[in-house]
């Protein structure tokens, strides 16, 4: 496995796997990896030739209330899990590698961020957006790996290949979740013993959702009411928000036909948890 801290390198390397005609599947990370990185890496070494790993904190997605500083990493713990796990390249800038001064051009997203988590995130999508589109024209992956447990993240990106036309399949993969059905994340940590069990309802009450919806329940109010009732009434959580949209359109819906995304933000005492389900009917 090869590290890369240069640009110029990692443009390099991949040039002579393009001129080998090698398959490069990528995963962009911000560290501190978990088993649904790991996922991510598991699937792209079973469709691509070679896998390509970045690791990047990026400054742009972080808002004034946010703290960049604080962000866990430690790349010596994650230089050994993709070791482990048969990453090809970790490709590893430096702030000053990707940013060596302030960006004349940035890109802002226009559609699928004014809702979710997105909605009390301004900006946020337009710096994952920018760093991406510098990544993969760095990188040139033929196919692209995230999580599903971001779906919002998913329909940006998404559209972001669309719209600027890059040559590079996107794979969403499903979420890594625990025995009980609890989405993995690394905030699980940050719940108290009595949390960590209440925690299960949020993946239950999205399976009750999607029970009643396959039993022809059509009205969207009903459906989010029946879930806040399931969270409220088996754990201490506070809903933030359940909400419905078209997916990965993330618009609103009269009825509920199509793809669409059923989503949830919990707050605990010292965590908000995310989950979602994507339904087609």
């Amino acid at each position: 496995m090869k590290v890369i801290t240069s640009i110029s390198q990692m443009q390099q390397e991949v040039q002579a796997l393009k001129n080998d005609k090698l398959s490069i599947g990528y995963i962009p990370t911000m560290g501190y990896l978990h088993e649904g990185h790991v996922r991510l890496v598991n699937k792209a070494r079973e469709e691509n030739d070679i896998v390509i790993m970045s690791i990047f904190v990026n400054p742009l997605q972080f808002g004034p209330n946010e703290d960049l500083d604080a962000y866990p990493r430690d790349f010596e713990r994650d230089r050994e899990i993709a070791k482990n796990e048969k990453v090809d390249y970790i490709f590893y800038p430096s702030v000053e590698e990707m940013y060596p001064s302030k960006p004349s051009v940035t890109l802002v997203v226009q559609k699928r961020v004014d809702v979710l988590c997105g909605s009390t995130r301004p900006g946020h999508f337009d710096g994952v957006a920018t760093v991406l589109a510098k990544l993969f024209h760095i990188i040139q992956p033929t196919r692209a790996y995230f999580g599903m447990k971001d779906a919002q993240q998913v329909a940006v990106v998404d559209g972001l290949i669309t719209d600027l036309h890059f040559p590079i399949e996107l794979i969403p993969v499903e979420t890594v979740r625990e025995e009980d059905g609890l989405a993995k994340s690394s905030r699980n940590v940050r719940l108290t013993s009595k949390e960590r069990e209440e925690a299960s309802v949020l993946y239950k009450s999205l399976k009750e959702a999607e029970k009643q919806i396959f039993a022809g329940e059509r009205d969207i109010e009903v459906i989010i009411s029946n879930m806040k009732n399931t969270i409220s009434k088996n754990s201490s959580g506070a809903v933030d928000y359940i909400e419905i949209y078209s997916y990965p359109e993330l618009e609103n819906l009269e009825i509920l036909e199509g793809k669409f995304i059923i989503a949830l933000a919990v707050k605990f005492s010292n965590a908000r948890l995310i989950d979602n389900l994507v339904i087609t009917l």
